[in-house]
């Protein structure tokens, strides 16, 4: 997968987990699948990219965003299930992204 292509499937599953989440009150039927299929395209853009380049310190934040990645496939399981644990997964997922945001965006 070339980086445009990969950039637009993160782009829009971004907006798709974004979605999922805000809408699970309205439409807690519906919100579950948004979610999910955002969720695989993130694992997807973290799993297909290559860390060949990468140094020792951007690979673990790759770790880092692939763990992430999974616990929001994990969040969206249960989501389908109906606990409300999905927000503590979903948490952890965020806060993960955020600090490899940040340490990977002082370089």
């Amino acid at each position: 997968m070339n980086d445009k292509t990969r950039t637009l499937v993160f782009n829009i599953s971004a907006l798709l987990l974004l979605a999922g989440a805000g809408l699970y009150l309205a439409f807690p039927v519906v919100a579950p699948y948004l979610f999910a299929v955002g969720a695989a395209g993130f694992a997807v853009c973290h799993l297909t990219t290559s860390t060949k380049e990468m140094d020792l310190r951007q690979r673990r934040l790759h770790k880092y965003n692939v763990f992430a990645s999974l616990l929001a496939i994990f969040a969206s399981a249960l989501m389908f299930k109906g606990q409300k644990e999905w927000v503590l997964c979903l948490t952890i997922a965020a806060v993960l992204q955020l600090y490899t945001a940040f340490v990977n965006g002082k370089k």
